[in-house]
């Protein structure tokens, strides 16, 4: 318990930095007319580019061009960036609804649904087909860590914790992404590491985005199910004092 409060109040804290960094640009867009639902709807449009670049890479790219996976990987932090920006304008702006917090779920659902999409479709392209078959993993850990926070506060009771909530998943997949494609231009796409007398390949460039959506897939759902257990508990508590 004291470990999860500690995890959640550096997380908090971090936040809270970034908002101070952040603020003038979040005030500055209410001044210009945005709305919580508009910020919602760009980050929605930038993770549908970010679908169509890793779709065009696997159209167009070859196997050792990660130049795709680059500029996917820098449109999904920035995309993420307006994730973060839609409820600071809310709340900066004085604009907070039921809502807007239904709508901004809901399309910061479809917005990360869009970007597996985009990734799966990359993966199988190049014939990842194993780290294609994480990725599809991880999309489904991603649902279940959000989903399993929805039912849980529509039963009464809260369910935040976890380590692979959405900013963190945004940042590991953005980062991964960006980092490969810049890797790629020092060291080619192409490049592999071959275990001294064997054939068996350790690492390529590729790694470095797939491996951390390896780490997503196990993480996300081990999140997920511990926020089940939190529920449970919650949930039990919560029954017992009803029936008292």
């Amino acid at each position: 318990m004291e470990s999860t409060i500690r995890k959640t109040s550096l997380r908090d804290a971090l936040q809270q930095g970034i908002y101070k960094i952040i603020n003038p640009f979040v005030r500055f867009m209410i001044s210009v007319g945005f709305t919580p639902n508009a910020v919602t709807i760009t980050g929605f449009l930038l993770n549908i580019g970010v679908a169509v670049i890793f779709i065009l890479g696997g159209e167009q790219g070859n196997r050792g061009d990660l130049s795709y996976v680059g500029w996917a990987g820098f449109l999904i932090l920035f995309a993420g960036l307006f994730d973060m920006l839609d409820g600071q304008v809310a709340r900066l702006g004085k604009m907070s609804s039921s809502y807007g917090a239904l709508f901004d779920s809901v399309v910061d659902r479809y917005s990360e649904l869009i970007m597996f999409l985009g990734i799966c479709y990359y993966l199988i392209a190049h014939h990842y087909f194993l780290s294609s078959l994480l990725a599809f993993v991880a999309m489904i850990g991603s649902m279940m860590v959000s989903y399993t926070r929805a039912r849980a506060e529509g039963l009464g009771v809260e369910c935040k914790g976890g380590l692979m909530q959405r900013p963190e998943r945004v940042v590991l997949i953005g980062l991964s992404s960006m980092l490969c494609g810049l890797l790629a231009t020092w060291i080619g796409g192409d490049y592999k590491v071959i275990l001294p007398g064997t054939n068996l390949q350790v690492f390529e460039t590729m790694s470095v985005f797939t491996f951390p959506l390896a780490v997503l897939a196990v993480l996300t759902n081990i999140t997920a199910f511990n926020r089940l257990l939190d529920a449970r508990k919650a949930l039990e508590q919560k029954d017992a004092l009803k029936g008292q």
